[in-house]
């Protein structure tokens, strides 16, 4: 690609997404987005361009919600009082609402606490579920010393992985009928936990591909599909 000359005056628009500084220049993408007019990197710059200026908004609506469920969601409660017996303490000074650019929901690290993604978590259901998957990692961290930073052990993400999505509800048969229009009546929730540990295993930097997140995932499957601590059995 050739440098850019200032004599040549300014460069074209890399998209046909305009800034949206003016309410004509939103109406203009919103009308280019809803009929299919628009590129796929302006769309790609609509999204965030949205997300942006929406965040105060969702982050708002979030931390609203994970008020209400760290006082009345029993799930969130539980798994709250378990992480505090273990020595830990997850409340809304390190249970973060944040707007990302990924499409992740939400994320834990040890030392930050957990993060949810507003601009991709919008409904309270929805919330609670990624709520209760992240303090799974939280409590197998404080229990079982997991490690769950991207250079460590794969079969740790694994583990907690399957124990998260088992727990939290996400792999219920609802939310697979209407989230992911999975129709299975057969076999559906350990298809989904086994899904979706997959995916967040090859996700991860130190993993090189689907045949080894896959593999990784047989490897601990018994035993971590098994344990349901701290519930007695899968809850949700």
């Amino acid at each position: 690609m050739a440098e850019s000359n200032e004599s040549q005056g300014p460069s074209k628009p890399a998209s046909d997404f305009e800034p949206s500084n003016t309410l004509s220049a939103r109406f203009k993408n919103f009308y280019r987005m809803a009929t299919g007019k628009m590129s796929p990197e302006g769309q790609k710059l609509y999204w965030e361009d949205a997300d942006q200026r929406y965040s105060d908004i969702d982050c708002k609506r979030c931390e609203k919600q994970r008020d209400y469920l760290l006082k009345f969601s029993p799930a969130v409660r539980y798994m709250s009082d378990n992480i505090k017996k273990l020595g830990g303490d997850l409340g809304p000074h390190n249970i973060r609402c944040r707007t990302c650019k990924t499409g992740q929901l939400g994320g834990f690290d040890h030392k930050y606490g957990i993060m949810i993604c507003a601009n991709w978590v919008e409904k309270q259901n929805m919330l609670e579920d990624v709520l209760t998957h992240e303090m799974v990692h939280a409590y197998d961290h404080l229990r079982f010393k997991t490690n769950l930073s991207p250079e460590d052990d794969l079969r740790h993400a694994a583990c907690s992985e399957i124990r998260a999505s088992n727990l939290s509800g996400e792999c219920r048969w609802s939310n697979e009928f209407f989230r992911n229009r999975v129709l299975s009546f057969t076999n559906h929730h350990q298809d989904c936990v086994r899904r979706r540990a997959i995916l967040s295993v090859r996700s991860r930097p130190n993993c090189k591909d689907d045949v080894q997140a896959a593999k990784i995932v047989n490897e601990v499957w018994d035993s971590c599909f098994r344990d349901t601590r701290p519930f007695d059995e899968i809850y949700r």
